[in-house]
């Protein structure tokens, strides 16, 4: 008699995320407070966001008019009434002890966001469901110091300048499978945010935030499992590390036959791993009811169609013009149209008439790598775009070597100025005169017989130290095909 060998539970995972994005607004959702980033505590504040007695919001416009063109972008249903609500909850740094948000009647709902997933087997395209687009007003922050065991006390300061914000939170339907999946997702939905100009989605300064919901099941069971919620991610990269951990720890748990709890855990950079927060034993109730300081928002369908007029093309139409008019890779378009500056600065450059492909590596290249080290954006060097075209020219006519190009693109980088002048200032034109280059290799060969000689035995790798002896003697100016050609010539003569 044989015993039956137990079949091994296979699991998968079911990943939602709610998104919370600041409005790139110069003023807060309900009063003229600015919402420059960076003032010091408590000087971007007013009676009205401070939830003073006897005040009255006012819907900034601006805020309703990113909200819709956000939700028109995620191909959302625009409502055309919806109402503001009060969610009630009482923490330190929420100075009216509500919170305005939108609860039953948001202004956007049922969209979808499509995703490109890059991997081994190739590209792939998955359609994730939005829920939902609603506005609401950010609270404070709150600022922890002292310590326990070195001073006896700790303390909590309380800064309001972020109290009244304008936020967007963005919920999408549990249709992510994996971390990765999550990220790109996220990653898809700030390229949006930014090419619409209505979220700077800076993670570092809070701007863009992101919470997990995951859950494990057993493949084919259709019951979603229990709900983990997964804070304070500051990276896209964190938010799949933490995914994939947590994926990684709950298959565990239901392996060995325990119980997964509803919690809020956080992510740890250090450990790479999730910790309990807090136990949630259930849903919490917020009271919510209509905002009677606050009328409904009525749509009018002009309005809404002069916002869709105004929409930009979109990272995922632009990415797919990039492969069809340019011929770009699949890769390249991608990182091109990651950052709508760089894309900005892209076109332009093919539009003065550079190469496509030539234009996109500089830009991938060289020009990325100085972005890098001087930790700045592309909009802000001097070295225009034109100018990056007119250099592409002149190594493509011959004009200048790609060697001397490079030397001169730090100093274009860091001054700017005129590509053209630059290279006749310095007198960096290319020798492509082959009576000229002959000369030079005669020289070369001339001051290196023994070199030569082992060239002529068998030994030739050598060619690539002549060829290197002929563009220093020309300090890199020589035509570098004409000059393997011409040694060819000279190093066969025997």
């Amino acid at each position: 008699m044989t015993t039956a060998v137990p079949v091994k539970t296979q699991y998968e995972a079911i990943i939602g995320l709610e998104t919370h994005c600041q409005l790139k607004t110069n003023t807060k959702i309900f009063c003229n407070c600015s919402t420059e980033f960076g003032a010091s505590p408590n000087h971007q504040v007013c009676p009205v966001c401070m939830g003073m007695p006897g005040v009255l919001p006012v819907l900034n416009q601006r805020v309703l008019e990113y909200a819709v063109k956000a939700g028109l972008a995620l191909n959302c249903q625009i409502a055309d009434y919806s109402k503001f609500d009060r969610k009630q909850y009482f923490y330190p740094d929420l100075p009216k002890d509500y919170q305005i948000s939108q609860y039953d009647l948001p202004i956007a709902q049922q969209g979808w966001l499509e995703i490109e997933l890059v991997n081994a087997k190739g590209n792939s395209r998955k359609r994730v469901g939005i829920t939902r687009l609603h506005m609401e007003e950010d609270a404070g922050k709150l600022v922890h110091g002292g310590s326990e065991r070195l001073s006896g006390s700790t303390y909590s300061l309380a800064d309001f300048n972020r109290a009244g914000v304008p936020l967007c939170e963005i919920v999408s339907e549990p249709d992510l499978r994996s971390g990765a999946e999550a990220a790109e997702y996220a990653q898809e939905l700030r390229r949006i945010l930014r090419y619409l100009d209505v979220c700077d989605g800076n993670m570092q300064e809070g701007s863009l935030r992101c919470d997990v919901n995951i859950s494990v099941r057993p493949v084919g069971q259709t019951q979603f499992g229990t709900k983990v919620e997964i804070k304070n991610m500051n990276s896209f990269n964190a938010i799949q590390r933490a995914i994939d951990y947590e994926i990684e720890r709950q298959t565990a748990m239901l392996t060995a036959g325990n119980q997964i709890i509803q919690e809020t855990r956080l992510w740890e950079e250090g450990t790479q791993k999730t910790i309990s927060m807090r136990v949630k034993e259930g849903s919490s109730d917020y009271r919510y009811f209509p905002e009677p300081d606050l009328s409904a928002i009525e749509l009018s369908a002009q309005q809404l169609a002069q916002w869709q007029a105004e929409l930009p093309e979109l990272p995922a139409q632009k990415r797919h013009r990039y492969e069809t008019d340019f011929g770009l890779s699949t890769y390249d378009a991608r990182v091109l149209t990651d950052d709508p500056r760089v894309a900005k600065y892209f076109e332009a450059t093919v539009a003065a008439q550079a190469n496509p492909k030539q234009a996109a590596n500089w830009i991938m290249g060289d020009i990325t790598g100085y972005l890098n080290t001087r930790k700045c954006s592309i909009d802000q060097i001097p070295f225009q775009a034109i100018e990056l075209a007119k250099l592409i020219s002149l190594i493509e006519d011959g004009t200048i070597s790609n060697k001397i190009a490079k030397d001169l693109l730090p100093e274009l980088l860091s001054q700017g100025g005129s590509v053209k002048q630059l290279v006749e200032g310095k007198g960096l034109t290319q020798i492509s005169d082959p009576a000229a280059i002959e000369v030079m290799i005669d020289e070369v060969l001339q001051a290196h017989p023994q070199e030569l000689e082992q060239y002529r035995s068998g030994k030739t790798k050598l060619k690539g130290f002549f060829v290197g002896q002929v563009m220093k003697k020309t300090n890199g100016r020589a035509d570098p095909k004409s000059t393997n050609q011409l040694l060819e010539q000279k190093l066969g003569q025997g």
